[in-house]
Parts: C-alpha cells; sequence; structure tokens
C-alpha cells in the first residue's frame, strides 16, 4: 500500500484552486485536476505541469492571469501528477515516471474532453510533455518548456534531495521556516519574507510537532538518493526530437540548476523556429509574479491558438 497523505483542506496555497478528482488506472488512483476559464473549441486550452515533487501552486498567479487573456476565461488546466499536491500517491514507487505521468495526463485530457491542448511543462513537467508528444503528437498543439529539456543537470537533483532532507530533519517552527527562507533566497534573491514562506507553502505544511511535513510522496525523493553532483545523466535527445513540427517556445530562469545553459543553447540551435527567453533574477520554479513573463507566454499561446483554429482566438 502507497504511503497515506492527507492534505488538510484548508492549505493555504490551493485556497484558490479548488480540484475535481480524475479516477485513473482502472479506478486504483484519483489525480487532482483545477480549471478555470471555460472550455470550448475556440479557445485551445492551456495544460499546466509542474515540477517533479511540486504541485498545481506553483502555476496560481499564471492562472490567475490567463483569467484576462483573450477577452477573458481562457481554459487552464492545472494538474497535480499522482504522488504530487492533493494527488493519490501510486502504489508501487518503481511506478513513477514520466512515461506512466504522460499516459495518466493523456487520460486526463480525455476525461475533460479536451483532444488538442498547449503544454505548459515546468522542470520534470517538461519532460512528460515531451513523451507525451512522442506517444501523442496529434495531442500537443504547442509546447512551452520552462527549465526543462532532454539533459537534466544533476547537480539540481543533488541539491533538491539535499536540500529538503536537511528542512524536513529539522525541529520547531521557527528553526523550519528560517531553513527555508535561506534555501529559497538563494534561487529568489531580494524577496521579502513574506513571499519566501508563501514559496515554503506551496510544497510544505506543518504537522503538530512543528515539523515540515511534504505535500508529495517522500518515495519520490527517496529515488533521487543514487545521484551525486558529477553524474551525468543520459541525454534524452529524441524525446526532445518529438516535439518537431510543433509550435515550441523555450524559457529558462537565470538562476535554476535544472537546465545548463549549453543545454538550453542546443535546444534553441536546434529549433531556430522557437520563441525563447530568459526570466531574469530567479530559480526554478518560476513564479510567474511578473507582467512581462506571463505575457510574453500568453501572446504564444494566442499565436498557436489563432493558427491551428484558423481564425482569430
Amino acid at each position: 500500500m502507497p504511503p497515506k497523505r492527507k492534505i488538510p483542506a484548508e492549505h493555504v496555497a490551493f485556497a484558490a484552486l479548488p480540484v475535481q478528482m480524475v479516477t485513473l488506472g482502472g479506478g486504483a488512483l484519483r489525480a487532482a485536476v483545477h480549471l478555470s476559464g471555460t472550455l470550448s473549441s475556440r479557445r485551445i486550452p492551456v495544460v499546466c505541469l509542474p515540477g517533479y515533487q511540486r504541485n498545481m501552486a506553483d502555476f496560481t498567479e499564471f492562472a490567475s492571469y490567463f483569467g484576462r487573456v483573450g477577452g477573458g476565461a481562457w481554459p487552464v488546466v492545472l494538474i497535480d501528477l499522482p504522488g504530487r499536491g492533493r494527488s493519490d500517491s501510486r502504489a508501487n514507487a518503481d511506478d513513477y515516471g514520466s512515461p506512466r505521468d504522460a499516459r495518466d495526463v493523456a487520460a486526463i485530457l480525455s476525461a475533460l474532453g479536451i483532444g488538442r491542448a498547449i503544454l505548459v511543462g515546468q522542470g520534470y513537467g517538461g519532460q512528460v510533455s515531451m513523451a507525451l508528444a512522442a506517444a501523442h503528437p496529434l495531442l500537443i498543439a504547442g509546447a512551452v518548456l520552462l527549465d526543462a529539456g532532454p539533459v537534466t543537470d544533476s547537480r539540481g537533483v543533488v541539491r533538491l534531495r539535499n536540500n529538503l532532507r536537511h528542512v524536513e530533519s529539522l525541529r520547531g517552527t521557527k528553526a523550519v521556516v528560517a531553513g527555508f527562507r535561506k534555501m529559497l533566497l538563494g534561487a529568489y534573491p531580494g524577496s521579502s519574507e513574506s513571499q519566501l514562506d508563501r514559496l515554503m507553502g506551496r510544497s510544505h505544511g506543518f504537522d503538530k510537532r512543528g515539523r515540515a511535513w511534504p505535500l508529495h510522496d517522500q518515495r519520490l525523493i527517496a529515488a533521487l538518493e543514487a545521484f551525486s553532483f558529477d553524474d551525468v545523466l543520459a541525454a534524452q535527445w529524441p524525446l526532445f526530437d518529438a516535439l518537431r513540427g510543433i509550435p515550441l517556445m523555450l524559457l529558462r530562469t537565470q538562476l535554476t540548476d535544472q537546465v545548463r545553459r549549453e543545454t538550453f543553447e542546443e535546444m534553441v540551435r536546434r529549433r531556430p523556429d522557437a520563441v525563447a527567453l530568459t526570466i531574469a533574477g530567479q530559480g526554478s520554479p518560476a513564479l510567474f509574479d511578473q507582467h512581462q513573463d506571463i505575457e510574453a507566454v500568453a501572446q504564444f499561446v494566442l499565436g498557436v491558438s489563432r493558427r491551428a483554429l484558423g481564425k482569430a482566438a
């Protein structure tokens, strides 16, 4: 049996994101899905996939902004992949991985009646997007890869594992909060303490003893145990090439350690038609709290939708 994860209904990070549960795998697994805007044949929906152990709260500002795009109520779907946020954990830890997650995303889109979508994949969510494009290319009208690519930087994997191990070992609310602030400040320099605390709330809460409890299945982090800083992870360029012919936007946060700059530059070289931008002054996950960052994605989405539907969106 998978470990039980009970996320309090009143958890602040999810207050603006009510969900419906979509049943997967013959009823043994449920995924949490938030839909904002209105599904319509006149607009291709945006589907957001968060990072490795992350959840839909990372797209809160993004979804809110899209409520005003293209005349308002643009359809945006936020998904907690299994083992994250309010979705169920997988029964077998070995079943975690981008191919299985891609199949589940395809099932979710089918359950919602979505035949084509524009994917926004952040970090691991971008790897799931590429796997989905390889398996179901007709589902993908366009893709945005953010701090995501065919080569993952092992330094980012090790940093994630070590940082989470440290903050989750701390005792007492004050010590935990101070630990998270120190950890997050490196990726978000200049952020206020209240901003850092809200970021902490997107990935963790507190138990009754004042310890941090994660909003993800801890077996996801246990799977990273074997990685070391100097590992060179296998490149998956065929997965990236699965996006060939699909309108593409490539984003990289300035301070990320998930995708090396040389990998990003090679992605741009291979896809000179892609829109390529850097989000300044922050790391992963991107905050999407600056107008110009979301507006750039919005313009990409509007253009893809217009071209795909052959009319003004």
